[in-house]
């Protein structure tokens, strides 16, 4: 008789094996065994003490967790109706589980009580800091999850979470569906000034249909060449109307995300007044560094009124460049990247087609690798695990002891292909935990998604700059996750940190993007081999600013749509109108009135970043002002890779996790609390 992948977890999960009729048989098992779980510690038989809490509920609800993430992790990235069907069939139990988990009088009252007796123990007898950090994590979150509500209120309060949950899903769907969903077959002549690559894989992909032509997708290594490099302007018209109405009214009724925007707020606004307070915005703070929505949009405000000048000053150059030199009278929104390319082409003298020959895959890696492992002192080597994609890869972090000790392994997933959610991202697979049940340290792992266009032929990736910052972005989140060293699970690697500190290790690893040192090993010609020349790297600094006004403005006003929308009664019935009111504010461009950005917003609506999308912004005076620790250290000799810095980096900020505050992580390694200095320099702001 086989055996169901999903209940091993003796080791890595067997991804190779994970099939859509696994996923029911195991939900079953898993969570009977959760709810007897939760039975047995509500009960008189287990005390109210950390580790007997955590021998009889941790180690099944983490088995739950890993099993249920695996078969998520597949829906992003191997979806098939077939196993879209299972998820959504256990969507909803799973969801139920842990809203009830959650908001269990009982258990809360067991927490209480262990957090009561604290104050009554010897300081050696007391929790460690970071159980105690864990122990308030957990009494806060069963004051948001509804704990102390009663009857009907508390019954409204877990069919919510049912509700959110099964929306937020379908709001993903509905993106995923409409990206893969269109096609448009452009001539030779449509494609003059796209790439050669870019065509040479849009010809195969007609070829492979029985075409002629060139299939153009909604898939951002397609997308994002032909909005820059098409010259024929009718065309890059029909992507951008294509893209920035993916999932709403203008296209196919079964995939608009109008009315689910409008549940979801709705719903979050209810939940929010279920448990006192005003907003949803409001209870999304609570574990937040920010005090308050409006803290948020008075930083947001701040931040746009230094910008605005900078904005305002990047549109002017470019439409005056747009319309002298291209000919271009009335710029529109699908001429802006097109014109801002030749703008940059014709001010800087390179283009980002010519960078990108340098960047090629196998090698922005090992520059990579040999970054982490010079700042960082571990080794990062290949390793073998199932996968569930052949151009998947997966490799181990060590680091030297009594022999080479784990510390922790990734899967690297790095191209676009159907049935993969669009977007980069880490997620993780397991924490670092030392399980009460066999006293044994598991070590954590990740999974670092990307969507890079593939090699064409037998030729590498090439990247291009912006995709080397996404990968190294995502690469930060995966070492706060990976360099822990705390051993409790609730506040080990990434678990516990604040949402809007989350992005510091990320936002940090982008710096190194931009050093000469870095970029000499990150570099060799697809062709020659050769390593990028200096003149083009300072080309690229001087462009490194090349509208950070614009784009700072762009972020804020994603920011500050989000929080408004879940700041402000009555919005669920003003989306759009909130959307335009932001663009008034701090916008310099409008799109146009056709445009539906939020219809695919699925950071907020289905990514976890609801009233945090400020988040971005938030952290990244954090992580200018961390790594502005390692320009004051550069030396002529290394640069800004000080390994003494490095440690301190590490210890400070990946190893202790969310065992501590953000603030007192950011202290213990600066000295002082974060100025914003260090950002606006770096954005040519200061």
């Amino acid at each position: 008789m086989s055996t169901n992948p999903l209940l091993d977890t003796t080791g890595l999960p067997l991804f190779d094996q994970i099939k859509p009729e696994h996923v029911t048989p195991a939900m079953d098992e898993l969570l009977a065994q959760a709810d007897a779980a939760l039975e047995k510690v509500t009960g008189p038989s287990v005390p109210a003490d950390y580790d007997a809490l955590s021998l009889v509920l941790d180690v099944i609800t983490e088995q739950l967790g890993r099993a249920w993430g695996a078969v998520g992790h597949l829906n992003s990235v191997a979806d098939t109706p077939e196993l879209r069907a299972a998820y959504n069939e256990n969507l909803p139990r799973v969801t139920e589980f842990y809203t009830r988990l959650g908001s269990d009088e009982r258990l809360y009252a067991k927490y209480k009580a262990l957090h009561q007796a604290q104050a009554d123990l010897p300081v050696h007898e007391q929790l460690s800091p970071a159980r105690a950090r864990a122990l308030d994590n957990a009494l806060r979150g069963f004051v948001l999850g509804g704990a102390e509500l009663q009857g009907e209120a508390k019954a409204r309060f877990a069919a919510i979470q049912e509700q959110q949950a099964a929306l937020s899903q379908a709001f993903s769907e509905h993106v995923m569906d409409a990206t893969d969903g269109f096609s448009f077959y452009a001539s030779t002549e449509e494609m003059s000034g796209v790439p050669q690559d870019v065509q040479d894989a849009t010809r195969a992909a007609a070829q492979a249909e029985g075409k002629d032509g060139h299939k153009l997708t909604l898939h951002m290594p397609c997308y994002l060449p032909v909005m820059q490099y098409a010259t024929h302007r009718p065309l890059r018209e029909v992507l951008y109307r294509a893209y920035a109405t993916r999932a709403s009214e203008f296209g196919d009724a079964a995939r608009d995300n109008s009315a689910l925007m409008q549940q979801l707020l709705s719903l979050r606004q209810e939940e929010a007044q279920l448990l006192g307070y005003g907003s949803f915005a409001d209870v999304s703070l609570v574990p937040k560094m920010a005090q308050s929505p409006q803290q948020v949009m008075d930083f947001l405000r701040d931040l746009a009124r230094r910008a605005r000048p900078y904005g305002e000053k990047d549109m002017a150059e470019l439409r005056e460049f747009a319309r002298t030199e291209l000919g271009l009278e009335d710029l529109q929104s699908w001429d802006i990247a097109f014109a801002s390319e030749k703008l940059k082409e014709a001010r800087y003298a390179f283009s980002e087609q010519e960078v990108k020959q340098y960047f090629t895959e196998p090698t922005v890696l090992k520059g990579l690798f040999g970054l982490i492992e010079k700042l960082f002192d571990v080794r990062i080597v290949p390793d073998s695990a199932p996968v569930w994609h052949e151009s998947v890869r997966f490799f181990r972090i060590e680091r030297d002891g009594a022999g080479p000790q784990l510390v922790g392994q990734f899967y690297l997933d790095p191209y676009a292909r159907p049935g993969k959610r669009p977007g980069a991202w880490m997620d993780d697979v397991r924490g670092r935990w030392t399980r009460p049940d066999n006293h044994v340290t598991q070590t954590p792992v990740a999974h670092l998604v990307c969507n890079f266009a593939k090699g064409v032929g037998d030729k590498p990736a090439l990247l291009p700059h912006d995709d080397v910052i996404t990968l190294f972005h995502e690469f930060g989140h995966g070492l706060h996750h990976m360099l822990t060293q705390v051993n409790d699970i609730g506040v080990s690697g990434i678990s516990g940190v604040e949402w809007d500190a989350v992005e510091l290790p990320s936002q940090f690893m982008e710096n190194f993007c931009w050093e000469w040192g870095v970029v000499q090993q990150l570099t060799s010609h697809v062709d020659s081999g050769e390593s990028l020349p200096r003149a083009l790297f300072d080309k690229m600094l001087a462009a490194r600013n090349f509208q950070s006004g614009m784009q700072t403005l762009r972020q804020i006003e994603f920011s500050l749509f989000d929080m408004r929308i879940h700041a402000e009664p009555g919005s669920d019935q003003r989306i759009q109108a909130v959307a335009d009111e932001v663009r008034q504010e701090v916008s310099v461009h409008i799109p146009p009135a056709f445009n539906r950005f939020q219809h695919s917003f699925s950071h907020i609506f289905a990514g976890g970043y609801s009233a945090g999308y400020y988040s971005y912004k938030w952290a990244e005076v954090l992580s200018a002002d961390a790594y502005a620790a390692f320009e004051e250290a550069a030396t002529p000799d290394q640069g800004v890779l000080n390994a003494e810095v490095g440690r301190r980096y590490r210890e400070a900020i990946l190893e202790a996790g969310g065992s501590r505050s953000a603030m007192e992580n950011f202290k213990a390694f600066r000295g002082r609390e974060p100025q914003i200095d260090a950002l606006l320099r770096h954005q040519g702001m200061a």
